[in-house]
């Protein structure tokens, strides 16, 4: 019989900016969550309105320490895009362990309606997933496969 054994859960320090002081921290939504969810730090007396076809560098108010060796990919919440259309435009966003800046979602709206995001809005998640790092060296030749070069739609629909 084999022991599984548990880590621990890793800590994501996150700072407060002062105009996020009143808004909850980022939390997983439900017990199996992957992501944590990123809420908006706009003006609460100017929500902000995003046109069709229109992007926005919305704030959440936090700035985080990633643990060593790890990343947050800011990631779409799957209702914004089926009810309205709204997207992570960059997605999923990367935040490197070394970034000190506030948190930030690059959200457009692909839907046929002006979208309002008012403040507190959960408005993407964060991921946090391991990194690997690589040594790039130039090579002479690359191994063979079947696949070789062919790329976009090679391998069906």
């Amino acid at each position: 019989m084999s022991r599984v054994l548990k880590q621990a859960p890793l800590t994501l320090d996150i700072l407060r900016l002062p105009h996020a002081q009143d808004l909850p921290l980022p939390r997983y939504e439900t017990e199996g969550a992957a992501g944590l969810d990123l809420l908006a730090a706009v003006d609460a007396a100017k929500p902000l309105r995003l046109a069709p076809g229109a992007r926005a560098l919305v704030p959440c108010g936090i700035v985080i320490a990633l643990p060593e060796g790890h990343e947050g990919q800011v990631r779409p919440r799957s209702g914004l895009a089926l009810k309205h259309g709204i997207t992570v435009l960059n997605a999923p966003g990367t935040i490197d362990a070394d970034y000190r800046g506030e948190v930030s979602v690059l959200l457009v709206n692909f839907g046929e309606r002006a979208f309002e995001i008012a403040r507190g809005s959960r408005i993407a998640q964060l991921v946090i997933a391991p990194v690997t790092r690589v040594t790039p060296r130039e090579a002479d030749a690359l191994t063979k496969t079947a696949r070789g070069a062919s790329g976009y739609g090679s391998t069906g629909s």
